[in-house]
């Protein structure tokens, strides 16, 4: 599903942000990519989803290699990924059901199926009620949900997040954290960053861990096992 063969990120002012960086996830898998901060999380989700490419080394995912990719295709290739951004990208001036059928518009979806799909990862994600709300109005764990329904409503086979649970309560951290479980229960991959080993629920997810742009051993986490799901 997931394969990163020897990846490097250089940038120009020198900097090295990954090096040697190698791993592979299988459909269906749970993974939490951890480490300090600063390094490289942020950076291999950027060339995960195709935002950035690597220096070196080669990320393959479903078969496409994403350092040969053409620039043109990559929006077909995102339409296959679900992205959750760190500061979630929303927009403001549009309701939450806007923002969800944003995605969905700019495939073309005919408008009566839109709602529907729209309606149903609004429900998903336990804001069935909040169509017509202003993004402004809702609390930080609910604007979270809404980008992550808008991730999901074109049903994608992995979803990518970065840093999902940050500035969240713990309650708010759990919720959200059980609901990528919901996805990757009925087998969507499921990749997320995150700086703070404490976030991880119990279910002994998979742990790849990066140390200054390097990766460690994967491993489960003995601090994934003990936290309170």
């Amino acid at each position: 599903m997931i394969a990163a063969n020897e990846v490097t990120k250089r940038y120009p002012e020198g900097r090295e942000a990954l090096r040697n960086v190698s791993f592979a996830i299988t459909a269906g898998e749970m993974v939490f990519l951890t480490g300090h901060s600063g390094a490289g999380k942020s950076t291999l989700f950027k060339l995960l989803a195709a935002i950035e490419r690597p220096t070196s080394g080669s990320i393959v995912i479903n078969g496409q290699n994403l350092a040969a990719l053409r620039s043109n295709a990559i929006p077909y290739l995102r339409r296959k990924l679900g992205l959750i951004f760190q500061d979630r990208k929303l927009l403001f001036d549009r309701s939450v059901l806007d923002n969800v059928l944003l995605p969905l518009a700019i495939v073309g979806h005919p408008p009566r199926e839109a709602l529907r799909r729209a309606q149903a990862a609004l429900a998903k994600v336990g804001l069935p009620n909040r169509e017509r709300t202003l993004p402004i109005a809702l609390s930080g764990g609910e604007q979270q949900r809404l980008a992550i329904a808008r991730a999901v409503v074109n049903r994608p086979a992995i979803i990518l997040a970065d840093e999902p649970t940050a500035n969240l309560d713990a309650v708010s951290a759990a919720e959200i954290l059980h609901i990528f479980r919901a996805f990757q229960q009925v087998g969507v991959t499921v990749v997320i960053a995150t700086h703070d080993p404490l976030s991880l629920p119990s279910y002994r997810p998979r742990i790849l861990r990066l140390d200054k742009g390097a990766m460690s051993e994967p491993a489960h986490d003995q601090a994934a096992e003990e936290a309170v799901p």
